[in-house]
């Protein structure tokens, strides 16, 4: 796996998030409560809201549109809803983040 550093944990507050630009489209990262670092597509499935700009609770975003829950770990929407965002792996390593664009684009393909 090829890992892009895409900057700090410390460049995401607490139970926040920050986007990412890709070639396969926008990358919303998250960081928890208890520093777990996420990343999944910036699109809730449910009408494309903007998931980075969701409350952020344990390891789920809620949409700010609708108030999809989506669970960080699996990019599948939670409770009665039905939808998936496409998830992307995401490295520590000391301060620094990394994610692995490869998996977005063969899961594109």
């Amino acid at each position: 796996m090829i890992w892009t550093p895409i900057g700090s944990i410390n460049d995401i507050p607490r139970r926040g998030a920050r986007c990412v630009a890709t070639p396969q489209g926008r990358i919303a990262v998250f960081r928890t409560g208890d520093d777990k670092v996420y990343a999944i597509e910036d699109h809730c499935p449910h009408r494309g809201g903007p998931l980075s700009q969701g409350i952020v609770h344990d390891a789920s975003v809620t949409c700010p549109l609708h108030n999809w829950v989506i669970s960080l770990e699996t990019g599948k929407a939670q409770g009665a809803d039905e939808g998936v965002v496409r998830t992307i792996p995401v490295r520590i390593d000391g301060e620094n983040l990394f994610i692995a664009l490869e998996a977005l684009a063969s899961r594109a393909a």
